[in-house]
């Protein structure tokens, strides 16, 4: 699957990132926490090695919590790294942002004048409404669609600190399909940018394997269907979703499984785990090990062809 929706202000704000990253003293990353590793951008994750990291896991309430103390985990391995979970109503978490801002600051940073965090993250994971309810101040502008934040702004916060917002960004090329499939259903992706049938049959795809209590309960199955499409036609039949002579009417049913999902209807759901990703992360660098390959061997031969005519 490829995902084309990278917009020309998301490779400025990259190269804006880039820039100012010397003066930054901390860097503070909103990840959707039900899919942690995909909505961690990779270009942020280069930028950011050697800066202090609390890494904010946003919708913490939509997402399975077990699987979320093993992501939390899994990033407390860097002793540089700390976690906060978050929903998109806990304004009381801000005070708990600002004291995990200057405990990972050292001092030296702090004296020169007020500690400069970088807030980042990928689009709709809420990080405008994070920084309202820090800031105690509608001073970001919010909304469901991504992409809300076009430019770098600075924002003064109280206790010494100055937060450095960023428009929502994604990357050029997301090479784990799987991670492409998380970021659409979630929403952190347009909905122009991939067609909700193929979302939705990944969607069901996962949830039949992982979730199936959540879907028998949702949508009142005695019995789950075996196949993402056979799910999807009988979830059809069960809304209604029917064109004429009875077909199922697949964008609107899928429609409705993306967004319930979404919205947290489905109860608290998780798309990847740790261990899952690990896995996947093997296969992509598999693939482009053996792609680079490819081309390195047509080069090889292309220049061959052309020695021989040259001769």
């Amino acid at each position: 699957m490829a995902i084309n929706w990278y917009p020309g202000h998301m490779h400025k704000a990259n190269k804006d990132m880039t820039k100012v990253l010397p003066d930054v003293d901390l860097v503070i990353e909103l990840l959707d926490c039900r899919l942690p590793f995909s909505s961690q951008n990779p270009s942020i994750a280069k930028f950011t090695q050697n800066k202090p990291t609390i890494k904010v896991l946003s919708k913490s309430d939509l997402a399975d919590p077990e699987i979320t103390a093993q992501w939390q985990t899994y990033f407390e391995k860097n002793d540089s790294v700390k976690t906060l979970l978050t929903t998109l109503e806990q304004g009381d978490k801000a005070q708990k942002l600002l004291q995990l801002c200057h405990k990972l600051v050292p001092s030296t940073s702090k004296a020169k004048f007020n500690i400069l965090a970088m807030i980042t993250g990928i689009p709709n994971v809420g990080k405008s409404t994070l920084i309202n309810a820090v800031a105690g101040r509608k001073v970001a502008k919010t909304g469901d669609e991504p992409a809300i934040t076009k430019g770098l702004q600075k924002i003064k916060i109280a206790d010494g600190i100055m937060f450095l917002d960023t428009p929502g960004i994604l990357w050029p090329k997301i090479h784990n399909e799987n991670s492409g499939y998380r970021l659409a259903a979630a929403g952190s992706i347009k909905d122009t940018a991939i067609e909700v049938e193929d979302i939705a049959m990944y969607l069901s795809e996962y949830l039949l394997q992982h979730y199936p209590q959540a879907l028998k309960d949702r949508y009142e199955f005695d019995s789950l269907p075996a196949t993402d499409i056979q799910f999807l036609e009988a979830l059809g039949a069960k809304r209604g979703c029917l064109r004429g002579g009875g077909r199922v009417d697949y964008e609107k049913v899928s429609s409705i499984l993306v967004n319930e999902f979404r919205a947290g209807l489905l109860g608290r759901i998780s798309l990847e785990t740790p261990a899952m990703v690990v896995v996947e992360e093997l296969v992509v660098a598999r693939k482009l090990r053996e792609r680079a390959e490819k081309d390195a061997l047509r080069k090889k031969k292309k220049h061959g062809s052309r020695s021989n005519h040259s001769s």
